[in-house]
């Protein structure tokens, strides 16, 4: 597979664009232009904004929006399983300090 860049048709509001982007790109590329396009078309629908340029920043904030939404929920989930984890690791060394314990006392269970 060559790393030569490829050119992609998109369509967004109507309206085509050619984009250069790494052959494995293609997919995602194809994507995230329909969802900036169905975006666009939600802002536009709306009848609040006019014009191509101002619709595409409200879609912009929009989808900015949403992935700042998500990255403050993962950093959340990230925490909480940062804190799982390290009970976890304190379980599993009691566990093996009392096995420990019950080698050198030579007891058997």
């Amino acid at each position: 597979m060559s790393d030569e860049p490829i050119q992609v048709s998109i369509r967004i509001l109507d309206k085509d664009y050619r984009i250069a982007c790494a052959p494995d790109e293609e997919q995602g590329l194809r994507e995230s232009a329909r969802i900036l396009d169905g975006k666009m078309r939600e802002v536009r629908k709306t009848g609040r904004v006019i014009g191509t340029d101002r619709i595409a920043v409200m879609a912009a904030l929009n989808i900015a929006h949403e992935l700042f939404q998500l990255r403050k929920t993962r950093v959340v989930t990230n925490g909480e399983i940062d804190a799982r984890l390290v009970l976890l690791q304190e379980r599993v060394a009691k566990a093996l300090a009392a096995e420990q314990a019950l080698d050198a006392s030579g007891e058997r269970v």
